[in-house]
């Protein structure tokens, strides 16, 4: 079996939810809908996957030191933040995890996850990504959608 890897996705410019979100302070990093930011859910969430190792976080290169803290403030740590030095949207940010993923594991399997996400239900969602995982290990591409 191969390393669990999920990458999130937290590159976004803060322009959306203004005056709450700012260009330092998009809402992936705001505690919007209770104790924790939109990004420390998505991190919680993910690593309650079953065999899911260290995450693969990809923002902003002006929010890195918010995003590590973040991640630290809830005691876990990160495999890698990588740093986009110029957003080019979801697909080159996926090839960048994708790449830091093949030098800790060349047989990885990824979760790709953005940072904005609203799932209330964090053990059915879990569930749903172990089902995933176990496609996407006998060689599927696996989508979520709403």
């Amino acid at each position: 079996m191969s390393t669990l890897i999920p990458v999130i996705l937290s590159g976004g410019a803060g322009t959306r939810l203004w005056p709450l979100s700012r260009e330092m302070y998009p809402k992936q990093l705001l505690p919007l809908l209770g104790q924790y930011t939109m990004l420390q859910d998505t991190v919680t969430r993910l690593a309650g996957i079953r065999g899911a190792a260290a995450p693969i976080i990809v923002c902003n290169d002006a929010h890195r030191f918010t995003v590590a803290e973040q991640i630290r403030a809830l005691q876990l740590s990160a495999a890698a933040i990588l740093l986009e030095p110029v957003g080019r949207n979801t697909a080159p940010a996926v090839a960048l995890a994708a790449l830091k993923a093949l030098q800790l594991d060349p047989q990885a399997t990824l979760v790709v996850a953005p940072a904005d996400h609203v799932i209330r239900n964090a053990a059915a969602f879990q569930k749903a990504a172990e089902v995933a995982v176990a496609q996407a290990e006998t060689g599927k591409l696996v989508t979520f959608g709403i």
